[in-house]
């Protein structure tokens, strides 16, 4: 009977934790999606880069609601199953409380298995490959980095202004100044570019510029002027300036881990890290030290399944557990950004969770006799 009413609970459970991250997910992910819509507006990346690399970022967003989605679940699971009376069914027909307890703690560690994974193989493999994505991708919308009286310097090294634009979609009053020798075709060093109007052409890869001048500063620093009627400068191919170093969430666990244990954090791939030893810290506390207050939290959810003598704590005890349960995982969130201020506070950090768990396990056990005592 056992292993029957474990199944059913663990597939009950699994129905709300599905459920609940995949509808938390798709609202987070709404939102962040909107934010990344600067990548055509104003970085003139494609829409399909703009479209993967939104939807690779949705394992940070799992990584982040798998501890609130357990807690969630967990709360929901029980309360179904006091609500249809068949808690009452188990503890009648002779299944020890402990025993349930114990089968709570065990879902407690797959899912902490399933954070660990994410938040230190699937994270930072996928973060990785959407930084790869934007890194090796061209400019597709020249119309981006044509914006009335703005100095738009999304291209590195290339600056473009553009004083108004009329119906027709011409510019008037253009500038730019291509320091980077990016416009190889129009020079072989610095220059700045006039003209008193232009259009983009209709495959929007080539901006036409009209009656201008060529500002060429030479090497021995003698500026040459060249004057146009009409000339094109072809923009395809051009990347733009949009962060292409992985941060330090993009970086896997184990090259992280080397750089702090060898202490070469300035020198070669972790000379990066060196800049912020804090922040390098707090980030793989994070991914080590997270995913072990979801065990804390299930045996925090377990105190729903005791009864209480007194009705009215009964009534609220499933605000109650699940408002403690939420404040743990806050605190682990607000301890951990404290914990790469030095070892003495990433050991505190580790040793809350792993400290409680045993004081919860007990305070449950004890629980337990005293109800079957009364």
């Amino acid at each position: 009977m056992k292993k029957t009413v474990y199944k059913y609970f663990f597939y009950e459970f699994l129905r709300y934790f599905i459920v609940a991250l995949i509808a938390l997910s798709a609202i987070v992910w709404a939102i962040q999606a909107i934010n990344f819509l600067d990548l055509v507006t104003e970085d003139g990346h494609a829409f399909t880069i703009y479209f993967t690399y939104s939807l690779l970022t949705l394992s940070k967003i799992y990584t982040k609601l798998i501890p609130f989605c357990f807690l969630i679940s967990i709360v929901l699971t029980i309360l179904k199953f006091e609500k249809d009376n068949e808690l009452l069914i188990l503890w009648t027909a002779g299944l020890n409380k402990i025993h349930m307890v114990n089968l709570i703690f065990r879902i407690s560690l797959i899912i902490m298995l399933l954070q660990l994974v994410f938040a230190n193989i699937v994270n930072p493999t996928l973060l990785n490959l959407s930084r790869s994505i934007l890194k090796n991708s061209e400019l597709q919308f020249v119309p981006s980095l044509l914006k009335q009286k703005t100095f738009n310097d999304t291209i590195e090294s290339l600056t473009i202004f553009v004083d108004t634009k009329n119906e027709n979609g011409i510019y008037k009053n253009i500038f730019i100044l291509d320091e980077g020798n990016i416009l190889s075709s129009i020079s072989n060093a610095s220059s700045t570019i006039f003209a008193k109007s232009g259009y983009v052409s209709s495959d929007e890869k080539s901006l036409v510029l009209l009656n201008g001048n060529i500002q060429k500063l030479n090497v021995d620093g003698n500026i040459n002027i060249v004057k146009f009627d009409k000339t094109i400068l072809n923009l395809e191919g051009i990347t733009t300036k949009s962060i292409s170093e992985p941060k330090i969430q993009e970086t896997s666990t184990l090259e992280i881990l080397s750089c702090i244990k060898y202490q070469s954090l300035g020198s070669g791939k972790c000379e990066r890290y060196a800049e912020n030893y804090t922040e390098t810290k707090i980030e793989i506390n994070k991914r080590l030290g997270m995913p072990f207050f979801i065990p804390l939290i299930s045996l925090v959810c377990c105190f729903i399944l005791m009864s209480r003598k007194d009705k009215k704590i009964t009534a609220y005890k499933k605000y109650i557990y699940f408002f403690i349960g939420f404040v743990i995982l806050m605190s682990g969130e607000i301890t951990v950004r404290y914990s790469g201020i030095s070892w003495n506070h990433t050991l505190i950090y580790y040793l809350i969770p792993i400290v409680m768990l045993p004081l919860f396990y007990v305070a449950l056990i004890r629980t337990i006799k005293h109800e079957n005592l009364t």
